[in-house]
């Protein structure tokens, strides 16, 4: 079964033939909810199923090499994209699962081309009147859901990075905000800084105890 036919297939919806061909539709996924610490990125994704980058799986398949070459490759051949987060402060005011859907929103929001159809990695979908599908697992069902895993994940690492430079003592750019025993060892030792999420259990903990 070829990529549009699966669309087809997972959307529920017959689209023409011309339709079909357009390839005009918007995968979505994002990347950060479990971490301790750092903003929530979401990326949303239109392929041009004629010129699909070699080599795009789910982002947690890949390399970070192999992940920022595809980076790269993708935002040069798609039809459009955009990525998009949700801040710290987003996070502990309105809670990790409505930052994400902010997240996601805003990123399609900010495509440029109207998509036919979004399919979105999960459970949930983010409040856009578009037609959408939601898929578990579906960075690893569809190229444009991957697609986004990728540069949502990327984009999001690389701003872990940053966060690193400001504050080494947490190795940010090792752990990329994940709870790890290194992690959870220096916010024992340092307490919690800016970047960290204060409504996040191990968080709130160290906090209520400073």
């Amino acid at each position: 079964m070829g990529v549009l036919e699966k669309i087809q297939k997972i959307s529920g919806n017959t689209y023409s033939t011309d339709n079909l061909k357009s390839g005009l539709f918007a995968g979505v996924d994002e990347a950060g909810r479990g971490p301790l610490a750092g903003r929530v990125y979401a990326a949303a994704v239109i392929l041009d199923h004629n010129h699909l980058p070699p080599g795009i799986k789910d982002s947690k398949k890949l390399t970070a090499s192999a992940r920022s070459v595809l980076f790269n490759e993708i935002k040069a051949q798609s039809v459009d994209w955009a990525i998009a987060y949700s801040s710290v402060e987003e996070i502990d005011e309105i809670n990790i699962l409505q930052a994400t859907l902010l997240a996601m929103k805003r990123a399609i929001l900010q495509l440029l081309v109207a998509p036919q159809h979004i399919f979105i990695d999960g459970t949930h979908n983010p409040d856009v009147n578009y037609p959408m599908t939601c898929l578990i697992k579906g960075d690893e069902k569809l190229d444009c859901i991957s697609a986004a895993s990728i540069l949502a994940k990327h984009a999001r690492d690389e701003y872990m990075i940053d966060c690193d430079k400001k504050y080494p003592v947490y190795q940010f750019a090792k752990h990329k905000g994940y709870p790890t025993k290194e992690h959870i060892q220096a916010l024992s030792k340092f307490g919690p800084c800016e970047f960290h999420r204060k409504t996040f259990k191990p968080v709130r903990n160290f906090l209520n105890t400073q």
